[in-house]
């Protein structure tokens, strides 16, 4: 992964920071502390500058996370209905629990967006839901570029910091990501073995 990472930035430059931040939104395997940190790094070696990159990571990413934002609007929320009463067991939710997070979406959805993006996997999927709370477009591209312009100069400032030594990087990105997904993947199975349907 890493290879493809540094082949994509020393072939693309600014272009290949952009595409790999906006896929990574897409294909969640793809770690954005590896891309920004990999950026961090060649801007230690002199390839590239450290505000555009900043800035070109944050538009990928905005614009990846548009795409989950897209879907959840187009789709809208009253159509997962059927779908959340047939699978709510296996999704650990009823309708009530959708209809709950559309009104929260409603009235507190920006700084949602905002504390999510500092969040390993919750940062893309928090993007679905806001879509299909129809959640004005400028505020949640708003509240996405700037929580993300944040999380993305942390991880840059820290390439920048470990110069060359990309493997250091590997090392600690590694077991945290690894650690972020079991942890996820534990919590949804505890939910899934103990959830039970309300009673009215």
């Amino acid at each position: 992964m890493t290879d493809f990472i540094l082949d994509a930035i020393a072939r693309g430059g600014y272009l290949g920071i952009f595409l790999l931040m906006a896929l990574e939104n897409v294909v969640p395997p793809i770690p954005s502390e590896v891309i920004m940190g990999l950026g961090g790094m060649a801007v230690a070696r002199g390839d590239l500058a450290l505000a555009p990159l900043i800035l070109v990571g944050t538009a990928g990413t905005t614009v990846g996370n548009y795409f989950w934002y897209w879907i959840g609007r187009h789709v809208g929320y009253e159509r997962f209905r059927p779908f959340i009463e047939r699978h709510g067991r296996w999704l650990t939710l009823e309708w009530r629990d959708v209809e709950r997070i559309h009104r929260f979406f409603l009235e507190r959805g920006g700084w949602v967006i905002f504390v999510f993006r500092f969040m390993p996997v919750f940062r893309t999927i928090v993007s679905l839901p806001a879509g299909a709370a129809r959640m004005p477009l400028p505020r949640f591209l708003l509240w996405t570029f700037a929580g993300s312009a944040i999380w993305i100069t942390i991880l840059a400032l820290a390439g920048l910091l470990l110069g060359s030594r990309f493997q250091e990087l590997d090392r600690l990105v590694g077991p945290l990501a690894i650690a972020s997904f079991v942890g996820v993947a534990l919590v949804y199975l505890y939910r899934v073995a103990t959830w039970k349907p309300r009673v009215d």
